[in-house]
């Protein structure tokens, strides 16, 4: 008799490696996103707005994402059945975004018009989020601004960005489906702040400093850009945002140096023939360079990176 095989989470994993397929055909964001405002390290965010260091996440994790976006909806429908005024769309069908310039934009879940009990004529930016257990019950215990500093952060840039001085937030808890609603007053002046900060490290042309040097910190240890930091000091990924001849403008654009023109956003991911590793991406002393090339001292030898010499490919992957 044929026995059925144990079960190996056949199903499971290609579930899993589908969303990861689909994930990297997926190009990185382009732009610096609000939800990162409240982020702990500068470094982090210059590397993950540079493209130097990506973030690849695993399929269950996708799944979760997946599962807070369509939440949103449910949510949403609630909210309208309670009897509020949600726009969560523009009149093209395009979730509704906030651009607050020098790179620095972002998608709000929703703009609440009318309808907030405790303030029925106000409008509310509204935020919607998914929680486990534990994130949950630190939430209700602390309030957003203790427990969730990003989301905070994030609605205070919206409300600045709309003019809209109050935010509505809305977490369910996805163990058991408690609700949890907190409004949140603009506070100007940190707002400010945070975008400023957000400008600053978009445009920057050098890498800031890390939170900690030390690698055993506790939130440098899960971080992407862990071995980078501590341990290679080398970036593994080629594109127009890596090369030394980019520089973000204020005014939103990329702009090339070597070709001496704006970068379109279709062919940033790419590189070009002329890319020449940015000095801050790379573990090696930059010897000098002509303005087209630059020359790295590997291993004790003088190699000359760009069109006139060695490709970043083949250093990165050989070095």
């Amino acid at each position: 008799m044929t026995s059925i095989p144990k079960p190996i989470h056949t199903v499971a994993g290609l579930i899993d490696r589908h969303h990861e397929e689909q994930e990297a055909d997926q190009p990185p964001r382009y732009h610096f996103g609000a939800s990162q405002l409240g982020h702990h390290c500068e470094r982090w965010l210059w590397l993950n707005f540079r493209w130097a260091v990506l973030q690849q996440f695993e399929g269950r994790m996708l799944r979760l994402f997946r599962r807070g976006q369509e939440e949103e909806a449910l949510i949403a429908a609630d909210l309208r059945a309670i009897g509020m005024e949600l726009v969560t769309h523009d009149s093209d069908g395009n979730q509704l975004r906030v651009d607050f310039g020098s790179h620095v934009s972002g998608s709000m879940d929703g703009v609440i018009w009318s309808g907030v009990p405790e303030a029925p004529e106000k409008p509310h930016i509204c935020e919607m989020k998914t929680h486990n257990k534990r994130s949950f019950d630190d939430l209700v215990k602390k309030g957003v601004k203790d427990s969730k500093p990003q989301h905070w952060a994030q609605m205070q840039a919206y409300m600045l960005g709309t003019q809209i001085d109050r935010a509505l937030y809305i977490a369910v808890c996805k163990d058991d489906d408690r609700l949890y609603t907190e409004r949140v007053r603009l506070e100007s002046e940190p707002a400010k702040r945070l975008l400023d900060r957000a400008k600053r490290i978009a445009t920057a042309d050098r890498m800031p400093e890390p939170v900690s040097a030390d690698p055993t910190w506790y939130q440098c240890k899960m971080c992407p850009a862990h071995d980078f930091c501590h341990v290679s000091h080398k970036a593994e990924e080629i594109n127009c945002r890596t090369c030394s001849h980019a520089t973000p403008r204020e005014d939103g654009l990329w702009h090339c140096a070597r070709w001496d023109a704006a970068i379109p956003q279709a062919t940033q991911t790419e590189g070009c023939r002329a890319h020449v590793l940015h000095p801050d991406l790379v573990p090696w002393q930059l010897e000098g360079g002509d303005g087209t090339n630059a020359i790295y001292n590997i291993a004790g030898h003088s190699v000359t990176n760009g069109e006139g010499g060695v490709s970043s490919w083949e250093i990165i992957a050989h070095a």
